[in-house]
């Protein structure tokens, strides 16, 4: 007969009131054949690696005296910390954290410094442990150390002293958050932005505290870059509505690279002018572009995005009165001001006169494909008109339009232009 236990390292499991109920067994062999790098005793009726914190009986005092637990997630980092002298230090024993240890550990403090691992696995462990922290209300900071270095290894290597100085420089767990989300999503991208974002917003909708939800929002608009009043605002809401959803815009909602461009001029107006106003920039040499002044030029002339995804909000924007200044307060339905904030986070290029110009020429081309294909079904679909005279005049317009589509002007657009492209975030 073998033990169990065998040619390993025995760490006795006691529960808070200090009486051993179980037993973990750390390999000293570093031969593949030695099993796990852990053995754990089986559950049992009293043991459930769970529902215990390895240490919480020696450390519970000093939790209670200085107000705040040091967890961390191995016997030996647990060891190693509470012999430097940090006597407030459990550790999670290698298991996911639980909401069954947060609500013990709850008792005796609501304040927590988390330090796991710094690798990638001691980084997830890190952020299912925040959440569910944070579902129970603690106030919480993180300890990361440098790399390749976990607690134990930190102090054998550096000393108590650069522990502590450490720990006295812990992170807010969002300032953790938000740096991990900017190293995952480089943020210079709206891509970037959006990742981040949806990687940051399941953490805030776990705040229990709506006030703080809206600040944590506010915080994250700020450091990750997010200009866009209507992004901060569509942030705002879903971090204060707790849903489960991402920002994004509906999944219908396809939309060309000329729609984006126009809603984008549109929505660039400072202030926005009468139709009496309007006036062509390319009228004037000398004239500032306006894009939002060329567009609403264009527009009242040719609607040019009728019967397209983005109808209702270019609309929206077009009839805007002189006196809003500010695009977010448009009273949009919930469709058009997701679409709007998905289409102000996709500025993959600087709107120009060239880009605006191109844009209308591939809604224009877009516009004569499709009455042409309306034209043709009326006189040789199914449902095709009889009356002679109507069938003549839809044949006198059909030779109209084919005739301008061969406008060079519209040669050279299409392709990418006219291609659907998701407007998501």
């Amino acid at each position: 007969m073998y033990s169990k236990f065998r040619n390993r390292v025995i760490f006795p499991i006691a529960n808070e009131s200090g009486k051993i109920i179980a037993f973990t067994g750390r390999t000293l062999s570093r031969d593949e054949k030695a099993g796990p790098k852990y053995l754990n005793s089986p559950e049992t009726a009293i043991y459930s690696k769970s529902r215990v914190l390895f240490n919480l009986d020696r450390a519970k005092e000093a939790i209670r005296k200085l107000d705040y637990a040091i967890l961390v997630e191995g016997q030996m980092d647990c060891i190693s910390v509470f012999a430097a002298g940090f006597q407030n230090v459990i550790a999670s024993s290698g298991t996911a954290f639980t909401e069954i240890q947060a609500k013990l550990l709850g008792r005796f403090s609501k304040n927590v410094v988390v330090n796991f691992d710094p690798d990638a696995a001691g980084a997830k462990a890190t952020e299912r442990t925040l959440g569910l922290l944070v579902q129970e209300e603690f106030q919480i900071k993180v300890l990361t150390l440098e790399a390749g270095f976990d607690p134990d290894l930190f102090i054998c290597r550096k000393g108590k002293e650069a522990y502590a100085e450490a720990l006295r420089h812990s992170q807010s767990y969002f300032d953790y958050l938000i740096e991990r989300a900017r190293t995952q999503f480089p943020v210079r991208s709206a891509e970037g932005k959006v990742k981040a974002v949806n990687y940051l917003l399941p953490h805030i909708q776990r705040v229990p505290s709506r006030i703080i939800r809206d600040e944590l929002a506010h915080e994250i608009a700020q450091k990750l870059g997010i200009d866009s009043a209507v992004l901060r605002q569509e942030l705002k809401h879903a971090a204060t509505s707790r849903s489960a959803a991402t920002l994004k815009a509906p999944a219908e909602a396809q939309v060309t690279q000329a729609e984006r461009i126009l809603v984008r001029a549109l929505a660039s107006a400072s202030q926005m002018q009468t139709s009496e106003e309007h006036s062509s920039s390319r009228d004037g040499a000398e004239e500032e572009f306006d894009p939002a002044r060329q567009a609403r030029f264009v527009l009242a002339s040719e609607r040019l995005h009728q019967g397209l995804g983005t109808e209702s909000l270019v609309d929206a924007l077009f009839n805007v009165t002189p006196d809003v200044a500010d695009i977010v307060s448009l009273p949009l339905s919930d469709f058009d001001r997701r679409l709007l904030a998905s289409i102000l986070m996709r500025e993959e290029e600087e709107l120009t006169a060239d880009s605006l110009e191109r844009a209308v020429r591939a809604l224009r081309k877009k516009a004569l494909n499709r009455r042409l294909k309306e034209i043709e079904r009326a006189l040789d679909g199914p449902s095709r008109v009889a009356d002679l005279k109507q069938r003549l005049a839809l044949a006198e317009e059909r030779i109209k339009v084919k005739r301008a589509l061969m406008d060079p002007g519209l040669a050279d657009v299409g392709g990418p232009e006219e291609g659907p492209a998701a407007a998501s975030f």
